[in-house]
């Protein structure tokens, strides 16, 4: 297995100080973002490394000596958002990636199956949460159809550039579980459409990302390493919370494409996302790790850092020394084998 980070954390600094980052941190991949919600912070030349063999073997110039390689590419977002300046924009960046890829010699491109509105017409994304009656049945046939005709047309391009897209089971995307996955590659008739298990979003929806990875096998392409920790106010208001505050626009804040911001997280929130260890073991990240080599022993598992209460790299430190205790653990039970 390659163990790696995703670059968004590092996005404060250079690309080479962000290779020292993770090779100090005894890892050895680093998946880099290349559009979506986030800007392409360390790949800024895409356009000239599509165009420009020069410029493709300059930048893979730039790893050489390290002992970090490209692990994937990133760029989540909202490929199917009704508001076509958010919509078409993350759909664009998906097409530029799987071409990137195939210029960068990378296999996988992780990003969002992402959510169209409830009908035609509408302006905003529409996610039904519990499908009970008929209408939301409706509007659920109406997105998947939306869906299957994008990507099913990805699924093309992913194939003619040798790449596999692995969609993330992210919540307020039209897919966010297995049912909702092979709903997709059934109507689409895809080949090269599977998942990124990031068991954070499946923690906090109370699944279990073990069992997860054993239930698509191979339609699980990517993964990453990232934990939630439920805290006491779940028992109140539950895993779906919505205690968002709407930061103004004199406040810090991040863009996720035409008029959309993040939000501010809820100050008694009912989970966050934590460095791995601070809301489960390593024996459990061993057994994750464990799914995922039954998979494909040549998994790509990158750490995603997004705790608020850890820096940069001080969160990446305690959650490489989990992920790499986890993989040891899985090499010592398969060598006894």
């Amino acid at each position: 297995m390659k163990l790696g980070v995703y670059n968004a954390i590092l996005h404060d600094r250079p690309l080479p100080e962000a290779l020292k980052v993770i090779a100090d941190l005894g890892l050895s991949g680093i998946e880099l973002n290349t559009g979506g919600f986030l800007p392409p912070t360390h790949v800024p030349n895409i356009d000239q490394i599509l165009e420009s063999d020069a410029a493709r073997d300059d930048f893979l110039g730039i790893f050489e000596g390290t002992g970090v390689d490209i692990a994937g590419l990133n760029c989540n977002g909202n490929p199917l958002h009704p508001n076509r300046a958010i919509g078409e924009k993350h759909a664009e960046d998906i097409r530029r990636s799987i071409k990137l890829a195939q210029r960068l010699g990378q296999t996988r491109v992780v990003t969002m199956s992402g959510l169209p509105g409830s009908e035609p017409g509408t302006t905003r994304p529409s996610w039904v949460v519990n499908a009970w009656n008929s209408a939301a049945l409706d509007q659920l046939d109406y997105q998947f159809e939306v869906a299957a005709g994008f990507w099913g047309d990805i699924d093309k391009l992913a194939v003619e550039n040798n790449v596999k897209v692995a969609l993330e089971l992210h919540p307020q995307n039209l897919v966010f579980n297995p049912a909702g996955v092979r709903e997709l590659v059934e109507r689409a008739g895809t080949s090269n459409i599977g998942v990124e298990l990031d068991a954070s979003h499946l923690f906090w929806q109370q699944m279990d990302p073990v069992a997860v990875v054993r239930d698509l096998g191979e339609l699980v392409f990517h993964a990453a390493a990232k934990d939630v920790r439920i805290n006491p106010n779940a028992a109140v208001q539950g895993v779906l919370d919505n205690s968002f505050r709407r930061l103004r626009e004199d406040e810090p804040r991040t863009n996720l494409g035409g008029d959309e911001w993040a939000n501010e997280w809820p100050k008694n929130s009912a989970w966050d996302f934590v460095a791995l260890g601070k809301g489960h073991d390593t024996a459990f990240w061993t057994e994750f790790l464990r799914a995922l080599h039954e998979v494909d022993p040549e998994m790509i598992v990158n750490i995603e850092h997004e705790d608020t209460e850890l820096g940069a790299v001080e969160g990446l430190e305690i959650a490489a020394e989990v992920l790499l205790d986890a993989h040891r653990a899985l090499l010592g039970s398969l060598a006894t084998k």
